[in-house]
């Protein structure tokens, strides 16, 4: 019973003076992990100050309602005849948000409307010019001229890391924002978005409804039966209807209920972060270099 009891308290002391040895390395060691936090302090702050700052403009925008078949009346009559009378803006939200994820959209409906070189090759902005500079390497502003031309593809993937779109499940409301240097590109850029969005859908639409207007004008004139015509007739008084409500909508898709603005505040970086974690880093590697020194020194005198 006595040797039962007396077992494990050696590894107990051992562990002890381990721990105390350790805590003793360190503290020998002091001036070099504090050399170490000082370094790696210093140059997470010239880091974090060689860091440019980046401004997010937000726009908060809801679903334009979808009209109901029964306000444009004929729907199952269109349905049997393979035709869309309903207001297909409702369904066309998903499809914006799809849609924004596309090289297509890109190419044809931002890429035309924006100055590439503040995506592709900003240096600065100057928030008391409102001026930007542009790195020299990659596009010359007095030639106006790049030193290589980027492709689409790569405008397009850069564009995409500075572009953010959330639904919100429950709500339904869609969060669109960009990221720039320039807080007034930031704002320009989210509502170009929305405006091409709802642009896109609203000219696709027009053209469907044109083009089923064409199909019908064309049947009613090649059947003599007088039920039909009437039938034709109310279908082209409902494709009207839903040309109109195409044409008269401002907002096709989705409209504001926050439009973006100019940020005064940046996003990013965090200066006071990047500089904690420096200290921390420089703190960690400090330890670690003392400990790993004492190391090798205990090696040799063994």
């Amino acid at each position: 019973m006595t040797n039962n009891k007396s077992t494990g308290t050696p590894n107990h002391i051992d562990d002890e003076i381990d721990i105390r040895y350790l805590l003793n390395i360190v503290w020998q060691g002091k001036l070099q992990i504090i050399t170490f936090t000082v370094l790696f302090s210093i140059a997470a702050v010239i880091y974090s100050l060689s860091l440019p700052n980046i401004y997010q403009s937000k726009a908060l925008l809801s679903s334009v309602s979808e009209e109901s078949s029964a306000a444009l009346g004929g729907s199952s009559l269109a349905a049997i005849a393979g035709l869309n009378l309903s207001n297909n803006q409702g369904g066309n939200t998903t499809k914006a948000l799809e849609k924004i994820r596309t090289l297509s959209f890109f190419e044809e409906n931002i890429l035309p409307n924006i100055f590439l070189p503040d995506l592709m090759a900003i240096n600065s902005w100057n928030p008391e010019s409102n001026e930007i500079t542009y790195h020299e390497n990659k596009f010359s502003i007095k030639n106006n001229a790049w030193s290589e031309a980027p492709s689409s593809q790569k405008s397009y993937k850069v564009f995409m890391t500075k572009l953010e779109f959330i639904q919100n499940q429950n709500t339904g409301f869609v969060t669109i924002s960009v990221k720039h240097q320039s807080p007034f590109i930031a704002k320009a850029w989210t509502e170009l978005i929305v405006n091409q969005l709802n642009l896109f859908f609203r000219m696709k639409d027009k053209k469907e409804a044109e083009a089923a207007m064409s199909f019908l004008n064309s049947q009613i004139s090649q059947t003599s039966y007088t039920e039909i015509k009437q039938v034709i007739a109310q279908l082209l008084q409902q494709k009207m209807k839903q040309l109109t409500l195409i044409e008269a909508n401002e907002y096709y898709v989705f409209s504001y209920l926050d439009p973006p603005a100019v940020m005064e505040e940046r996003l990013e970086p965090s200066r006071s972060s990047i500089s904690i974690l420096g200290a921390l880093l420089g703190v960690m590697l400090g330890i670690l270099s003392v400990i790993i020194r004492q190391y090798f020194r205990d090696e040799r005198t063994r």
